[in-house]
C-alpha cells in the first residue's frame, strides 16, 4: 500500500510541538518521528504547521447557503456542496451540521429548511459529493410547540451525533437584552412597537406552556439512544445545575462567567464561539470568549457562523491568552471529538485517522494550504 511521507513539518500533537516527519498509509497515521528523514519521495513542508483536521460541533454555515438572502431559498444540494467546500478550505474535516428544529416562527425560514437540509445531507453523502465528513447536530428549540414531534422523527437518524436543548425566548439566556433581541428579530424586516410587543408576548406564552415538558422529552429521548446532549446559552448557575442534574455533559455558549464556573465545577465541557474571540466579544452582549480563556474556563471552540474562525481561534489563544499551541489546538480538534465520543480522530497519533491540515502563517493569520480526510486530499 502506497505511503505518504511528510517531512520538515511543525507537528502539533495533543501535548507538544516539534519539527518532524509523519507517515500516512491506508488512511491512517502510521508513524510520527522527530527530526528529518532522507527517504526518497518524502514531501518537504518547509516548516509549515501540520495539525489534526479540525472538528466542528456546531455550525450554522449550511443555513447561510440555504438562505443566502432574506426570503431566498437556495437549492439544498448546491448549498450543501458549497458549505462542504468551505469547511474543507477552513481545515474542518469533521463537521456536525447544526440544524434547528422546532418552529417558533410559524412557517418561518428554519421550518422550511430543516427537512430539506437533512435530506440533502444524506443524498450528497450517498452520491460521494462531499469532501469532508458531515454528521448531524439537532438544535432543539424547546419552547416550540412541534419540537417533540420533529425530534422523534430524526432521533434515530444514522448521522445524529449531538442534541442540544435551547430556549431563545426573549428576556432570558442569550437574549436578556431585549434591545439586542429586537435587532436580531428584525434581521428580515422591521416591526412597529405593537407588533414587536406581540411577538415577545407570544414567545413567552409558548415558553410557559411548552418549555419544561418539551425539554424533558428531548433529553429523555436522547438518553434512551445514548446521544450526548448540550445545554445552550446557560446564563445562571441554576441553568447549569439543572443541566448537570439532567445528565448533560456540555455547556454550549455560557453567557456569563458565573455559568461557566458552574459548568467547570460540574465537570461539563465548555463550548464558546470562535467569532466571539476573533471579533473581541459577543454580538449578543454576553461574556467574551477571551475572558473565559484567561480564566481557563474554555474547552472547545465552535466556528458558529464563520468556519474560518475555528483555526484562527486556536492561534489567537496562543498569541493573546498565553496558551500553549497544543492546548489551544485541542480546543478545535481533540476536545470536541472526545466530547461526542469520537476516539479515532482529533489528534496526531499513530493508528488514528489521517485527517490532516497544512497551515502556513501570513503575518499572524493562519491559512490552510491543504487538507486531507482519511489520507485523501480534500482541499
Amino acid at each position: 500500500m502506497k505511503q505518504k511521507i511528510i517531512r520538515n513539518a511543525r507537528i502539533v500533537t495533543a501535548d507538544e510541538e516539534f519539527i518532524g516527519c509523519l507517515v500516512v498509509e491506508g488512511g491512517l497515521i502510521r508513524s510520527i518521528e522527530r527530526g528529518d528523514t532522507s527517504v526518497t519521495g518524502a514531501e518537504d513542508w518547509a516548516g509549515d504547521w501540520l495539525l489534526p483536521g479540525l472538528v466542528e460541533l456546531h455550525t450554522d454555515n449550511l443555513e447561510k447557503h440555504l438562505v443566502p438572502r432574506p426570503g431566498v431559498l437556495w437549492n439544498a444540494h448546491s448549498a450543501t456542496v458549497m458549505h462542504d467546500a468551505l469547511c474543507a478550505a477552513a481545515g474542518i474535516i469533521t463537521v456536525l451540521d447544526s440544524v434547528v428544529i422546532g418552529d417558533m416562527d410559524q412557517g418561518g425560514t428554519r421550518s422550511q429548511t430543516q427537512h430539506v437540509s437533512i435530506e440533502a445531507l444524506h443524498e450528497c453523502r450517498a452520491e460521494g459529493l462531499l469532501r469532508v465528513e458531515h454528521l448531524l447536530h439537532l438544535r432543539c428549540e424547546v419552547s416550540a410547540p412541534d419540537i417533540v414531534e420533529v425530534f422523534e422523527h430524526y432521533a434515530d437518524d444514522s448521522l445524529l451525533e449531538l442534541v442540544s436543548v435551547m430556549d431563545h425566548t426573549p428576556g432570558q439566556r442569550q437574549w436578556r437584552d431585549l434591545s439586542k433581541y429586537r435587532r436580531y428579530a428584525e434581521r428580515y424586516g422591521s416591526f412597529n412597537d405593537a407588533e414587536y410587543e406581540t411577538l415577545v408576548q407570544e414567545r413567552r406564552v409558548h415558553q410557559e406552556r411548552f418549555a419544561i415538558p418539551n425539554r424533558a422529552a428531548v433529553i429523555a429521548g436522547s438518553r434512551a439512544r445514548a446521544l450526548p446532549v448540550a445545554s445552550h446559552d446557560d446564563t445562571e448557575v441554576a441553568h447549569v445545575e439543572q443541566a448537570s442534574q439532567e445528565g448533560i455533559a456540555i455547556s454550549e455558549f455560557p453567557t456569563t462567567v458565573a455559568a461557566a464556573r458552574a459548568a467547570r465545577e460540574a465537570g461539563m465541557g465548555i463550548v464558546m464561539g470562535g467569532p466571539n474571540l476573533v471579533k473581541g466579544g459577543s454580538h449578543s452582549g454576553n461574556v467574551s470568549a477571551a475572558e473565559l480563556a484567561q480564566l481557563d474556563l474554555l474547552d472547545i471552540f465552535s466556528s458558529d457562523y464563520v468556519p474560518a474562525s475555528l483555526l484562527q481561534s486556536a492561534f489567537l489563544l496562543r498569541d493573546t491568552a498565553g496558551w500553549s499551541l497544543p492546548k489551544a489546538v485541542n480546543t478545535v480538534t481533540r476536545n470536541p471529538a472526545r466530547a461526542i465520543g469520537l476516539t479515532d480522530r482529533g489528534e496526531l497519533a499513530s493508528g488514528l485517522r489521517a485527517d490532516l491540515i497544512r497551515v502556513r502563517m501570513s503575518g499572524d493569520m493562519p491559512i490552510v494550504r491543504a487538507a486531507w480526510h482519511q489520507g485523501v486530499r480534500a482541499f
